[in-house]
């Protein structure tokens, strides 16, 4: 974090679109994997696989360092500020403030993601005061290029991320979204 870059606030909760983004606690770890420990999310993020206690453990861990250096803000996905459905991620990246998400396989099919992305993005349009946020997308990925497509994200016109995660290549498309006028 550059020392211009404000830090981020040690509690967040956002509402918004019939949700609550809140904190991550440690009340949750016996829930998160539920949520993450499937093939789904294995092959498709960055997410530890398997998602077991220590897993668990970890992301927790993770998210308040990122948060604490000011790279990250990592909120679980709720409808009532209750037990998590899954999670939104917002991190300050030199390519841009990106976006993530993911929701637990017993979630899917509530428009959550979409609806998260949403409420993270008007967060950083109005409280952090950038002009877009980006989501960084493999185009064979359905749910989450329909997830860009109904938060309103057009593909961007620049290069191909190329990578390797999980001993699996990948390449991920840039979609983008500008603050409302």
């Amino acid at each position: 974090m550059s020392s211009t870059t404000p830090p981020f606030p040690d509690r967040i909760e956002l509402s918004g679109e019939g949700l609550v983004l809140r904190d991550w606690t440690e009340s949750d770890l016996a829930a998160m994997p539920d949520l993450f420990d499937h093939p789904d999310i294995a092959y498709w993020t960055p997410i530890a696989s398997p998602f077991d206690a220590e897993a668990a453990r970890a992301r927790l861990d993770r998210a308040r360092r990122l948060r604490a250096e000011g790279t990250a803000i990592v909120l679980a996905i709720t409808v009532d500020g209750g037990a998590p459905l899954g999670e939104a991620m917002l991190r300050r990246a030199p390519e841009g403030t990106e976006l993530g998400y993911a929701v637990g396989p017993a979630h899917r099919g509530q428009a959550l993601a979409a609806r998260a992305v949403r409420v993270m993005a008007a967060h950083a349009f109005g409280e952090l005061g950038v002009d877009q946020v980006i989501l960084e997308l493999e185009a064979e990925n359905a749910p989450s290029v329909a997830v860009a497509v109904a938060s309103g994200f057009h593909l961007l016109d620049v290069p191909l991320i190329e990578g390797e995660d999980k001993g699996r290549p990948y390449v991920l498309q840039t979609w983008g979204l500008t603050r409302p006028s």
